[in-house]
């Protein structure tokens, strides 16, 4: 009799345990505030709800602010299919896949619309089949404009530059700055605050979003925003284990896809009015907002080319090729 119950209440276990397995839960993470109104969460938070929407026994669970991985963390874990889906700057992981430096050449997408057509070249096929074949896959695009904002003075022309420690975000735009004199402190956006509020920064790089979400105008005197001569543009792009999507069902891959098309609609969207926002946000902060003019673009080209393109095109495996097509995209 003891075997009968106890063969029941095992039986009764397995049938709980088979409910609750009957949907799947992913696990989503990026190092940006969540639920204030950033681009890159609300991205992610879309994907998350269209995708529960569909109905088919999928669910993504989504951690904001850095709070399951690290911001670098992330890409290791995402290949290794220990972290399912990640908002991510790319060039991030450039130290371990340098032609990703390419995502955030100095100068090289020119505004929105131009990262658009990019999106549709050979350029970014060849960098999606770098992601795709270290284990992972780009199921949504995302570029942001960003500037400069430093403690000192406006930074516009390269001279501006010379004596400050700067954040530049990756590779590329560090070899730039150093060239014109900066001394260079790397970490990712999520950590700039506090280096500025404790004196390791004097200036920055970043974007747009990360410039209002992260509350930089408390900390600088002035800001350099895009404007109509943008040096700075990074793809941040969703991007999913290839190992985990690849397991999933055909109609929870679907229905994964097609959020992600939603949330790439409402990001593009969304970053084009970036700037504007930012701009009103650090003025009214008592920042001083100041542009780059066409000849402060040209002498920062300049020295990026003598820098940063030089250097990726010649040590880069695939450079010349990577910033050729880049630069054949009008």
């Amino acid at each position: 009799m003891q075997n009968v119950f106890r063969y029941a209440a095992l039986a009764a276990v397995l049938a709980v345990a088979g409910t609750a397995s009957a949907e799947t839960t992913l696990r989503a993470s990026h190092q940006f505030p969540g639920g204030q109104g950033d681009p890159r969460d609300e991205m992610v938070q879309i994907i998350a709800r269209e995708v529960a929407k569909a109905d088919v026994g999928l669910k993504i669970q989504v951690f904001p602010g850095s709070s399951l991985y690290k911001a670098t963390e992330q890409w290791g874990a995402i290949t290794r299919g220990q972290l399912d889906m990640a908002a991510f700057p790319l060039d991030y992981a450039s130290g371990r896949v340098p032609q990703f430096s390419a995502t955030l050449m100095p100068g090289l997408v020119r505004n929105y619309d131009h990262a658009e057509r990019l999106n549709k070249s050979p350029f970014m096929q060849d960098i999606k089949k770098l992601v795709e074949d270290k284990g992972a896959i780009v199921i949504a695009d995302a570029w942001l404009a960003g500037g400069f904002a430093s403690k000192k003075e406006c930074i516009t022309s390269p001279d501006t530059i010379k004596g400050q420690v700067i954040r530049a975000a990756g590779p590329a735009f560090e070899k730039m700055l150093a060239a014109a004199g900066a001394s260079i402190s790397s970490m990712p956006s999520s950590e700039i605050y506090t280096a500025m509020q404790t004196g390791v920064l004097d200036a920055t790089n970043t974007s747009n979003s990360s410039f209002v979400s992260y509350r930089i105008y408390e900390q600088v005197k002035c800001l350099t925003a895009p404007g109509e001569n943008a040096l700075w543009f990074m793809y941040e792009p969703v991007i999913m284990s290839k190992k985990v999507y690849d397991g999933l069902e055909p109609k929870q891959q679907e229905a994964i896809m097609a959020a992600a098309k939603k949330a790439e609609a409402y990001f593009d969207a969304e970053s084009r009015k970036g700037e504007q926002k930012m701009v009103d946000i650090f003025k009214k902060a008592g920042v001083e907002v100041v542009t780059m003019s066409a000849d402060d673009y040209a002498a920062w080209m300049k020295v990026a080319e003598d820098s940063s393109y030089k250097d990726f095109a010649e040590n880069v495996k695939g450079g010349k090729k990577l910033l050729d097509e880049a630069l054949a995209v009008k």
